[in-house]
């Protein structure tokens, strides 16, 4: 073999070696560009895919069936908590006539407070109203039963047994324990002396109670007895004292109470 020969044999052999490295060479930078090109579609993938989620619609939790009935709104939640006060100097209220508005959330009630009457019922009453007790208040319970038909409202916790931190006793009760429609009275444990607190009764139908000490009667009401009324018409919840007695179906809360004096 000539020199000439292994010159062109070794110059065949090196572009070969350099045509294989240039091959790879060129795979190697396919490689990083696909990857590049899928790294950087994942980036935009994963940026679009976030800006969906951002930008879609929150989905709403799914509310409970609401019982609520024309005219009402969902209530808030009860504080959950009574209070710690004095009982108020009857002098407050005596022979003088107050008004008193309770926004609901299904309206406001109007009330007639009568001092003369019951005293200290009403003092209590304007009591607890400027001290905002009954802020957010369930009523808690309905009667809907031939005889006995009312609302009873005004425990802040919900449960039917907080009180002010005081007691009082009986004033202005029916001899005949007969408590026609539109009477605000009094509820009471069954001790007549220190029995009242702060839950009272708005009576939407005749009702009869038999207790001989009777309940206070210390006002009446002026407007909102149609509230009442649309509150009894819904029934009362299942489990309660009887099939005519127990929680409202259709929630009413007192979400604030406010009192003014008549001026004669």
């Amino acid at each position: 073999m000539t020199k000439k020969q292994e010159r062109d044999r070794a110059r065949r052999r090196w572009q070969k070696q350099q045509a294989t490295l240039a091959a790879r060479a060129e795979r190697r930078d396919r490689t990083k560009r696909v990857a590049a090109i899928v790294a950087t579609v994942a980036v935009v993938a994963a940026l679009v895919g976030g800006l969906a989620v951002a930008l879609k619609p929150e989905e709403k939790e799914e509310a409970a069936p609401s019982t609520t009935v024309a005219g009402c709104e969902q209530p808030p939640a009860p504080l959950g908590t009574a209070a710690k006060l004095e009982l108020p100097d009857k002098a407050t209220a005596k022979a003088t006539t107050w008004t008193a508005t309770l926004t609901t959330n299904c309206g406001d009630i109007v009330l007639d407070l009568d001092g003369a009457k019951a005293p200290q019922a009403v003092a209590s009453f304007i009591q607890l109203a400027k001290a905002d007790y009954w802020l957010n208040s369930p009523c808690q319970r309905l009667g809907v039963g031939e005889g006995f038909k009312l609302l009873q409202c005004g425990d802040p916790t919900g449960t039917g047994s907080g009180n002010p931190g005081y007691g009082f006793g009986v004033e202005n009760a029916p001899k005949d324990g007969t408590y026609p429609r539109g009477t605000v009275a009094m509820a009471r444990t069954q001790d007549p002396v220190k029995g009242n607190g702060g839950q009272f009764f708005l009576v939407n139908g005749e009702t009869t109670l038999p207790d001989p000490n009777g309940y206070t009667i210390f006002g009446t009401i002026t407007k909102g007895l149609d509230i009442v009324d649309k509150v009894a018409a819904a029934g009362v919840q299942p489990g309660g004292e009887s099939e005519t007695i127990g929680a409202p179906n259709a929630p009413i809360s007192i979400l604030r109470v406010a009192v003014t004096e008549k001026k004669a």
